[in-house]
């Protein structure tokens, strides 16, 4: 099993970014896997930003609701996370998760988002 992100970079404060997420080895289980993005800021401890939990609910942080979005695209085996109005406290390497049905955990390497003037 391979997650692996892409779409992070340098943004301006109140700029967008989407990240996306491809997964391999998942064709059997990802349809019904609950899938994530989490973030760890420099000095900080990782942290949850958004999920979709089997089947089909979505929850977000407080600090990011009304400006991120998850999606999942089953048939495809990816998610995305579409970033809005970036702030500065949104600066830190974002992380693909995915949880199956028994509760195996996969991670993927991660990838950086920076907001800066």
């Amino acid at each position: 099993v391979q997650l692996v992100e892409s779409g992070g970079g340098l943004v301006q404060p109140g700029g967008s970014l989407t990240l996306s997420c491809e997964t391999s080895g998942t064709s059997i289980f990802f349809s019904v896997s609950d899938v994530a993005w989490y973030r760890q800021a420099p000095g900080k401890q990782r942290e949850l930003v958004a999920r979709i939990l089997y089947p089909g609910t979505a929850q977000y942080a407080d600090s990011v609701t009304g400006r991120f979005t998850i999606t999942r695209v089953n048939a495809q085996r990816s998610l995305s996370l579409q970033m809005n109005n970036l702030q500065a406290e949104d600066t830190a390497v974002y992380y693909c998760n995915l949880e199956t049905p028994n509760k195996s955990i996969y991670w993927g390497w991660g990838t950086q988002v920076t907001v800066s003037s």
